[in-house]
C-alpha cells in the first residue's frame, strides 16, 4: 500500500508527526480557511534562527559575531528556504483556495518559505526543540557544506554594484511593483534592472530591503553567467 502524501513527507523530513493536524496546519495557507499556518509559522521562524545559530557557532568555532550574522542572513534568506521546500516537493501538500492555486501559489516562494518555517514550529510544538533542531540541522548543513562562504560575506546588492562599477556599468535601479498581504503581513515585489544591458529581474520579500537583495541576486546571477 503505497503511503499517503503526508506520511511521504514525514519520510522526506525525517519525522514522524504525533499530532498530525500539526502538519496539517503547517500546510494550510491563509486563503485555504481560518487555521492556517501564520502562528506556527511565526514559532517556527524564532526555533529556525536559534538552531540555524547554534549550528554555525559550532561550525564555525573561530568566526566573529559579525561573520555569523551574515552566514545566518544568508541561510534563512527567502530563496534558500524556498529550495529547501521544493527539494522537499512542498508544493504537492500545500492547502490553498482554489483561486491561489490557479495563481500560482503552490510556487511562491514567499508561501514555501512560510510553510517550511511552520514545518518546523509544528515540530517544535509536536516534540520541542531538540526535534525541531535536529530537523534544522538535516535540512541546513548541506546547504553549509556546498556553498563557499566567501561568498557570505557581502550582501547581494552589494556584491552587484561592485561587479557594475568594476566594468564601468550603469548603477541598478530597483522599483517596487507590487505589494501583497495586509499591512502587517506584506509581502514586495521589486524589480531590479541594469540599463543597457537588458538585464532585470523580479525579487519577493518580506520586506523593500529583502525584495530589493533576492532582486539584485538574481539580476547578478544573470550578468556573471553572459559572456563578457
Amino acid at each position: 500500500m503505497n503511503p499517503s502524501p503526508l506520511e511521504s513527507l514525514s519520510q522526506r523530513l525525517g519525522y514522524t508527526f504525533r499530532q498530525r493536524e500539526l502538519l496539517t496546519c503547517a500546510l494550510t495557507h491563509r486563503s485555504f480557511g481560518t487555521d492556517h499556518n501564520e502562528r506556527l509559522e511565526f514559532l517556527g521562524d524564532a526555533v529556525l534562527n536559534v538552531a540555524v545559530s547554534d549550528l554555525l557557532f559550532e561550525q564555525y568555532d573561530e568566526s566573529p559575531e559579525g561573520d555569523l550574522t551574515r552566514i545566518r542572513a544568508h541561510l534563512v534568506r527567502q530563496d534558500m528556504l524556498h529550495r529547501i521546500a521544493l527539494s522537499l516537493d512542498l508544493p504537492a501538500v500545500l492547502r490553498l483556495s482554489d483561486g491561489e492555486a490557479r495563481g500560482g501559489g503552490a510556487q511562491r516562494p514567499s508561501i514555501l518559505a512560510d510553510a517550511l518555517e511552520a514545518i518546523i514550529g509544528a515540530v517544535f510544538r509536536d516534540s520541542g526543540f531538540e526535534a525541531a533542531e535536529a530537523l534544522v540541522r538535516r535540512l541546513f548543513e548541506p546547504l553549509i557544506s556546498e556553498t563557499a562562504t566567501q561568498s557570505w560575506g557581502k550582501d547581494a546588492k552589494t556584491q552587484l554594484q561592485e561587479w557594475l562599477q568594476a566594468r564601468r556599468q550603469s548603477v541598478p535601479d530597483y522599483r517596487i511593483e507590487a505589494t501583497r498581504g495586509r499591512a502587517h503581513d506584506q509581502t514586495f515585489v521589486v524589480v531590479c534592472s541594469v540599463a543597457g544591458s537588458g538585464v532585470q529581474a523580479r525579487g519577493e520579500g518580506r520586506s523593500r530591503r529583502a525584495a530589493e537583495q533576492e532582486a539584485a541576486r538574481l539580476v547578478l546571477e544573470q550578468l556573471s553567467a553572459a559572456p563578457e
